[in-house]
């Protein structure tokens, strides 16, 4: 799978990793639900994290389409929150 982060690039992503990604992902939608600020930056941080430490950077000449786009490391809480429309970033 092909994961946009925004402002940054493209990585391919192996499908094995997506438990991980899941799991932060759910973290992330409760934090925001709650309107927990602290707890969105944290868990953001380390889903990109996730992301650039588990995924393959694509060239950056490359385009190819994203199946999954995730905000970039400052995008605000309420950003985010328009993003989601309250499904999660990734795909369940």
């Amino acid at each position: 799978m092909i994961v946009r982060i925004m402002g940054e690039g493209q990585v391919e992503m192996a499908d094995g990793h997506f438990t991980e990604l899941n799991r932060l992902d759910d973290e992330l939608l409760a934090e925001m639900q709650r309107g927990d600020e602290e707890g969105f930056r944290r868990t953001l941080g380390a889903l990109l994290e996730a992301v650039r430490r588990l995924g393959e950077p694509l060239p950056d000449e490359a385009l190819e389409p994203s199946e999954l786009i995730l905000p970039g490391p400052d995008a605000g809480l309420d950003e985010v929150r328009a993003m989601l429309a309250d499904d999660g970033l990734i795909p369940g």
